[in-house]
């Protein structure tokens, strides 16, 4: 949808084949048990920048989601905030003053990131972030609360396999960019009116045409019909489409669990953090998406829970909310949402995908390098990918 809402700025008909009847793919609305709900939950941040102007662009104002500063809350009382400075002092004065870190530890992790800012960002290629926080002595409650669930939740990457470089880049981004950089804006909406929905209405005011349910099976006979052809699949699907191309991969899952308890259910927070058991994050989607006494309970990356049942699962995170909030009642109902190839490792020193072949462009967040697995990366991929396409022309 960003590539197609790129073309139609700049006057091309762009004709959209999404085969599901919701677009977004994997940042979606699904229908599960009579009820509307997100695929998983995405969080944005301030410095995702292409994301936010085409969302501004296509009509969604910033009523569409809440905007804090960075603050991760846990179940078990602790807490960091970073504080609205100029960069990089919000986030080293925010580290200063979390108490319930030794203040070694605060040090040591304002040592880290002026290292970091020191060397512009750039380490070597080959680390992973375990190798990274290692170094730097980064393993204590600092990553324990902060650095790792910062690298699963960014890069949905184990730390032990995730790529260092990327992660540094993600701190580049946020925790070290503008004063606003590293605000959490939390979604109001389900993710398909986010942003995808209304790139839609956008593209066909323009004259584009989206077609829903429309899955593509002959990449060769559709170009026959257009001047080029954009290819914005996950991964997996490039065997078919473009065989070539295709690599064996390692993927990521991402599981939600929903769990509905009655309306008068609420949590401290918006989002909660775990800091041990699976959940890692909680949102609750009464204050979020206004949906009373729903809260959906994150993990992100591999781990045990790929060994569980749907039920199974479920029972685990209610009785991780009830360990946190011990008048829980029992839900009324739960749903798993299992994206078993949720996003591609993000792995150190991956090859780079190539962008053309022919009037063939390729888009998708794995084929942006530098950058997580994200929705900005996405969204950059495409306008890039019609950028390249427009230039061909």
């Amino acid at each position: 949808m960003a590539a197609a809402v790129t073309l139609a700025e700049q006057g091309a008909r762009a004709t959209v084949f999404e085969s599901g009847p919701v677009p977004g793919g994997r940042a979606r609305r699904v229908a599960a048990q009579g009820h509307e709900l997100d695929n998983g939950q995405h969080i944005l941040i301030g410095a995702y920048s292409e994301l936010l102007r085409l969302m501004r662009l296509v009509g969604v104002g910033d009523e569409a989601f809440l905007r804090v500063p960075l603050e991760l809350r846990y179940a078990d009382g602790f807490s960091f905030r970073a504080l609205w400075f100029p960069a990089p002092f919000g986030m080293l004065f925010g580290l200063l003053s979390t108490w319930k870190l030794p203040l070694s530890e605060r040090w040591g992790a304002v040592r880290f990131m002026m290292f970091l800012q020191r060397n512009s960002f750039q380490i070597k290629p080959h680390l992973t972030v375990a190798d990274l926080l290692k170094q730097h002595g980064q393993n204590g409650t600092i990553g324990h609360y902060l650095w790792r669930p910062l690298c699963v939740s960014a890069l949905n990457t184990p730390v032990e396999m995730a790529s260092a470089q990327v992660f540094v880049n993600v701190l580049r981004d946020s925790l070290a960019g503008d004063a606003r950089a590293s605000d959490l804006l939390l979604p109001r909406t389900d993710l398909s009116r986010l942003f995808p929905e209304p790139a839609c209405e956008h593209v066909k005011a323009k004259g584009g045409e989206i077609r829903t349910s429309s899955p593509v099976k002959d990449l060769q006979a559709v170009r026959k019909d257009f001047d080029s052809v954009i290819v914005a699949v996950g991964p997996h699907h490039l065997k078919s489409l473009l065989p070539e191309l295709a690599s064996e991969r390692v993927y990521q899952p991402i599981y939600t669990c929903y769990l509905q308890y009655p309306a008068n259910v609420q949590l401290r927070f918006p989002i909660l953090g775990f800091s041990s058991g699976i959940v890692q994050w909680a949102f609750d989607r009464g204050r979020l998406t206004g949906e009373p006494g729903r809260i959906a309970c994150v993990i992100s990356a591999q781990g045990d829970h790929q060994q569980m049942t749907h039920e199974e699962l479920a029972a685990n995170c209610h009785r991780e909310l009830k360990a946190a909030r011990p008048q829980l009642p029992d839900p009324e109902w739960t749903q798993v949402i299992a994206e078993k190839r949720a996003t591609v490792a993000c792995v150190p020193s991956t090859k780079e995908m190539p962008l053309r072949m022919q009037n063939i462009f390729l888009a998708g967040d794995y084929t942006y390098p530098g950058y997580p697995p994200t929705l900005e990366a996405a969204v950059r991929s495409g306008v890039r990918a019609a950028q390249l396409a427009l230039e061909a022309r």
